[in-house]
């Protein structure tokens, strides 16, 4: 048994690693994931990237008491600079915002070649990354979502090749914002979040009305947005 504790939303992202897998980890912070990960498949390797100093000390020293220096290599450098091109199949990059994965993606597009699968776990704004998906070549396959401490986060799993569209024309705008998989399992997590989401829009609407110049582009957007989710809401009763 491994004697390493992971956080279920980190579980869920080590899940959707294939057997043997040679992947990157980006802002590894302590090296957890790729710790957890060795410690269950003897035949993984990985490579932790972080930028900072003190969680690259961090995660230098858990994989040292891990025993997994001989397949886990930690790295320091900014986004898909620790890596080679064609130096590992996957990448996971959680707990940063949508914006600054997408970033380090575009930055890095060199390395991106022969990496058969992404795993991102977007703090905020997955929209951005299922656009991303799209523009660059990768198919989204799965998507989950799952609450931690009062916060909402969306895992998405993408490869590379496109032989199937997970989007329907008809809903493709709303399917981007919800997440053509989440829509579907309708999950008790994703109705909670979105009826949240939905409460938080009304009280902006509110405040926004108020004001002694209304931005009414600002409001139809949000109205435009808060009727979705009532529809998505009310269609996955």
């Amino acid at each position: 048994m491994n004697s390493l504790q992971l956080s279920n939303r980190l579980r869920i992202v080590a899940s959707y690693l294939p057997d043997h897998a040679m992947f990157a980890d980006i802002g590894s912070d302590h090296a957890y994931l790729p710790c957890y990960v060795c410690l269950q498949d003897h035949t993984a390797t990985a490579i932790a990237g972080e930028v900072n100093e003190g969680p690259f000390q961090s995660a230098k020293s858990e994989v040292s008491k891990q025993g997994l220096k001989d397949r886990i290599e930690v790295r320091k450098g900014n986004g898909l600079e620790v890596i080679d091109s064609g130096e590992v199949s996957e990448i996971t990059i959680a707990g940063m915002g949508a914006s600054l994965i997408s970033l380090i993606l575009n930055d890095g597009l060199s390395k991106l070649k022969h990496v058969s699968r992404l795993i991102l776990q977007p703090n905020v704004n997955a929209i951005l990354l299922r656009k991303w998906f799209i523009d660059h070549g990768y198919e989204l396959i799965d998507e989950q979502i799952v609450e931690e401490e009062g916060h909402y986060y969306e895992i998405l799993v993408a490869d590379k090749g496109m032989p199937r569209d997970p989007y329907t024309d008809e809903n493709f705008e709303k399917e981007l914002l919800f997440g053509p998989f989440l829509m579907r399992k309708s999950s008790e997590t994703f109705r909670q979040k979105w009826t949240s989401e939905a409460e938080n829009i009304e009280r902006i609407l509110s405040e926004m009305r108020k004001a002694s110049q209304p931005n009414h582009d600002k409001i139809e957007d949000f109205t435009r947005k808060l009727n979705w989710i009532k529809e998505v809401l009310q269609s996955e009763s």
